[in-house]
Protein backbone atom coordinates (compact mmCIF):
# COMPACT_ATOMS: atom_id res chain seq x y z
CA UNK A 1 0.00 0.00 0.00
CA UNK A 2 1.15 3.54 -0.74
CA UNK A 3 -0.35 6.65 0.84
CA UNK A 4 0.16 9.67 -1.43
CA UNK A 5 -0.02 12.95 0.49
CA UNK A 6 0.01 14.90 -2.79
CA UNK A 7 -3.08 13.14 -4.14
CA UNK A 8 -6.58 14.55 -3.60
CA UNK A 9 -7.88 13.44 -0.20
CA UNK A 10 -10.64 11.29 -1.71
CA UNK A 11 -8.04 9.42 -3.77
CA UNK A 12 -5.78 8.47 -0.88
CA UNK A 13 -5.51 4.86 0.26
CA UNK A 14 -6.52 5.52 3.88
CA UNK A 15 -9.13 7.80 5.46
CA UNK A 16 -6.54 9.30 7.84
CA UNK A 17 -2.91 10.32 7.40
CA UNK A 18 -0.80 7.50 8.94
CA UNK A 19 2.29 9.66 9.58
CA UNK A 20 1.56 10.24 13.28
CA UNK A 21 0.92 6.53 13.81
CA UNK A 22 4.29 5.68 12.23
CA UNK A 23 6.41 8.44 13.79
CA UNK A 24 5.43 7.16 17.21
CA UNK A 25 5.48 7.04 20.13
CA UNK A 26 6.52 10.67 20.43
CA UNK A 27 7.50 12.57 23.59
CA UNK A 28 4.99 15.17 24.71
CA UNK A 29 6.13 18.73 25.21
CA UNK A 30 3.89 20.05 27.98
CA UNK A 31 4.64 23.71 27.45
CA UNK A 32 3.96 26.51 29.91
CA UNK A 33 4.59 30.11 28.87
CA UNK A 34 3.81 33.60 30.13
CA UNK A 35 2.66 36.59 28.09
CA UNK A 36 4.14 40.04 28.50
CA UNK A 37 1.09 40.88 30.65
CA UNK A 38 1.82 37.93 32.94
CA UNK A 39 -0.95 35.64 31.65
CA UNK A 40 -0.20 31.90 31.78
CA UNK A 41 -0.70 29.26 29.11
CA UNK A 42 -0.23 25.51 29.37
CA UNK A 43 -0.61 23.12 26.44
CA UNK A 44 0.67 19.70 25.31
CA UNK A 45 2.51 19.38 22.00
CA UNK A 46 3.19 15.98 20.46
CA UNK A 47 5.47 17.42 17.78
CA UNK A 48 8.24 17.94 20.34
CA UNK A 49 11.75 16.67 20.94
CA UNK A 50 15.29 17.44 22.03
CA UNK A 51 17.24 18.78 19.06
CA UNK A 52 20.62 19.12 20.83
CA UNK A 53 21.96 18.30 24.28
CA UNK A 54 20.78 21.71 25.52
CA UNK A 55 17.95 22.59 23.10
CA UNK A 56 14.37 21.48 22.56
CA UNK A 57 11.75 22.38 19.98
CA UNK A 58 8.00 22.08 19.56
CA UNK A 59 5.88 22.64 16.48
CA UNK A 60 2.71 24.70 16.66
CA UNK A 61 -0.09 24.34 14.12
CA UNK A 62 -1.04 27.99 13.75
CA UNK A 63 0.03 30.82 16.03
CA UNK A 64 -1.29 29.46 19.32
CA UNK A 65 -0.84 30.97 22.77
CA UNK A 66 2.06 28.74 23.88
CA UNK A 67 4.04 29.92 20.88
CA UNK A 68 3.12 33.61 21.06
CA UNK A 69 3.59 33.75 24.84
CA UNK A 70 7.00 32.06 24.50
CA UNK A 71 7.96 34.72 21.97
CA UNK A 72 6.61 37.60 24.07
CA UNK A 73 8.29 36.48 27.28
CA UNK A 74 11.30 34.90 25.54
CA UNK A 75 10.96 31.90 27.86
CA UNK A 76 9.00 28.68 28.29
CA UNK A 77 9.02 25.52 30.42
CA UNK A 78 8.44 21.93 29.40
CA UNK A 79 7.02 19.74 32.19
CA UNK A 80 7.12 15.96 31.85
CA UNK A 81 3.69 14.46 31.12
CA UNK A 82 3.27 11.27 33.15
CA UNK A 83 0.72 8.52 33.63
CA UNK A 84 -0.57 10.07 36.86
CA UNK A 85 -1.01 13.44 35.13
CA UNK A 86 -2.61 12.14 31.94
CA UNK A 87 -6.05 13.64 32.62
CA UNK A 88 -4.62 17.04 33.51
CA UNK A 89 -2.43 16.97 30.42
CA UNK A 90 -5.43 16.15 28.25
CA UNK A 91 -7.60 18.83 29.89
CA UNK A 92 -4.89 21.44 29.28
CA UNK A 93 -5.34 20.94 25.53
CA UNK A 94 -8.76 22.64 25.69
CA UNK A 95 -9.06 25.61 23.29
CA UNK A 96 -9.51 28.36 25.86
CA UNK A 97 -9.63 32.07 24.98
CA UNK A 98 -6.31 33.92 25.09
CA UNK A 99 -5.35 34.81 28.63
CA UNK A 100 -7.44 32.11 30.34
CA UNK A 101 -5.11 29.79 32.22
CA UNK A 102 -5.15 26.07 31.45
CA UNK A 103 -3.58 25.56 34.87
CA UNK A 104 -6.85 26.75 36.41
CA UNK A 105 -9.07 24.93 33.90
CA UNK A 106 -7.23 21.61 34.39
CA UNK A 107 -6.93 22.13 38.17
CA UNK A 108 -3.15 21.88 38.08
CA UNK A 109 -0.95 23.62 40.62
CA UNK A 110 2.06 25.66 39.56
CA UNK A 111 5.55 25.63 41.04
CA UNK A 112 8.08 28.42 40.53
CA UNK A 113 10.96 27.95 38.13
CA UNK A 114 14.54 28.78 39.07
CA UNK A 115 15.71 30.82 36.08
CA UNK A 116 12.64 31.72 34.02
CA UNK A 117 9.30 33.41 34.75
CA UNK A 118 6.85 30.72 33.56
CA UNK A 119 6.12 28.13 36.25
CA UNK A 120 6.26 24.37 35.87
CA UNK A 121 3.50 21.87 36.61
CA UNK A 122 4.02 21.26 40.33
CA UNK A 123 3.10 17.57 40.26
CA UNK A 124 5.36 16.75 37.32
CA UNK A 125 8.57 14.93 38.32
CA UNK A 126 10.75 16.80 35.81
CA UNK A 127 10.79 20.07 33.89
CA UNK A 128 13.04 21.88 31.44
CA UNK A 129 13.39 25.64 31.85
CA UNK A 130 14.03 27.21 28.45
CA UNK A 131 14.88 30.55 26.93
CA UNK A 132 13.31 31.13 23.53
CA UNK A 133 15.81 31.16 20.67
CA UNK A 134 13.77 31.46 17.49
CA UNK A 135 10.55 30.56 15.73
CA UNK A 136 10.94 29.05 12.27
CA UNK A 137 7.97 29.25 9.86
CA UNK A 138 7.64 25.87 8.15
CA UNK A 139 6.82 26.94 4.61
CA UNK A 140 5.62 23.99 2.45
CA UNK A 141 7.07 23.04 -0.94
CA UNK A 142 4.39 24.95 -2.80
CA UNK A 143 5.23 28.17 -0.98
CA UNK A 144 2.66 30.52 0.46
CA UNK A 145 1.93 31.26 4.10
CA UNK A 146 3.31 28.91 6.74
CA UNK A 147 0.67 27.06 8.76
CA UNK A 148 3.13 25.40 11.15
CA UNK A 149 5.89 26.97 13.23
CA UNK A 150 8.90 25.40 14.94
CA UNK A 151 9.67 27.01 18.29
CA UNK A 152 13.23 26.41 19.50
CA UNK A 153 14.44 27.00 23.03
CA UNK A 154 17.70 26.59 24.91
CA UNK A 155 17.48 24.67 28.18
CA UNK A 156 19.05 26.72 30.98
CA UNK A 157 17.93 24.74 34.03
CA UNK A 158 16.41 21.32 34.71
CA UNK A 159 14.19 20.32 37.63
CA UNK A 160 14.07 16.65 38.66
CA UNK A 161 12.29 15.18 41.67
CA UNK A 162 15.13 13.62 43.68
CA UNK A 163 13.22 10.39 44.28
CA UNK A 164 13.79 9.58 40.60
CA UNK A 165 17.57 10.07 40.73
CA UNK A 166 19.75 7.03 41.43
CA UNK A 167 23.54 6.77 41.19
CA UNK A 168 23.64 10.19 39.55
CA UNK A 169 21.23 9.25 36.74
CA UNK A 170 17.54 9.94 36.19
CA UNK A 171 15.31 6.85 36.17
CA UNK A 172 13.03 7.74 33.28
CA UNK A 173 10.92 4.58 33.49
CA UNK A 174 10.15 5.12 37.18
CA UNK A 175 8.46 8.42 36.29
CA UNK A 176 6.07 6.62 33.90
CA UNK A 177 6.11 9.23 31.13
CA UNK A 178 3.36 9.03 28.55
CA UNK A 179 3.98 9.38 24.83
CA UNK A 180 1.77 10.20 21.86
CA UNK A 181 0.80 7.79 19.14
CA UNK A 182 -1.48 8.18 16.15
CA UNK A 183 -5.21 8.81 16.24
CA UNK A 184 -6.38 8.69 19.91
CA UNK A 185 -3.48 6.48 21.03
CA UNK A 186 -0.97 7.07 23.82
CA UNK A 187 1.81 4.91 25.22
CA UNK A 188 3.16 4.52 28.76
CA UNK A 189 6.88 3.99 29.40
CA UNK A 190 7.70 1.61 32.26
CA UNK A 191 10.67 -0.48 33.40
CA UNK A 192 9.06 -3.56 31.82
CA UNK A 193 9.61 -2.22 28.29
CA UNK A 194 13.06 -0.73 28.85
CA UNK A 195 16.17 -2.36 27.39
CA UNK A 196 19.80 -1.36 26.87
CA UNK A 197 22.15 -1.71 23.91
CA UNK A 198 25.84 -0.91 23.47
CA UNK A 199 27.09 0.83 20.34
CA UNK A 200 29.41 -1.03 17.94
CA UNK A 201 33.09 -1.02 18.82
CA UNK A 202 34.68 2.28 17.82
CA UNK A 203 31.48 4.33 18.17
CA UNK A 204 31.34 7.05 20.78
CA UNK A 205 30.21 5.68 24.14
CA UNK A 206 28.12 7.41 26.79
CA UNK A 207 30.39 9.68 28.79
CA UNK A 208 27.88 11.05 31.27
CA UNK A 209 27.58 14.48 29.65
Amino acid sequence: MHYDLEAPREARALPHNPLKAIVAPRPIGWISAMSREGKLNLAPYSFFNAVADNMVAFSSSGRKDAMTFAEEGAEFVCSLATWDLRDGMNDSSAPLPRGESEFVFAELETAPSQKVRPPRVAASPAALECRWLQTVPLVPLGGGEAENFLVVGQVVSIYVDEQFVSDGMVDTAAMHPILRGGYFDYFRATADNRFQMRRPKGAAEFTGS
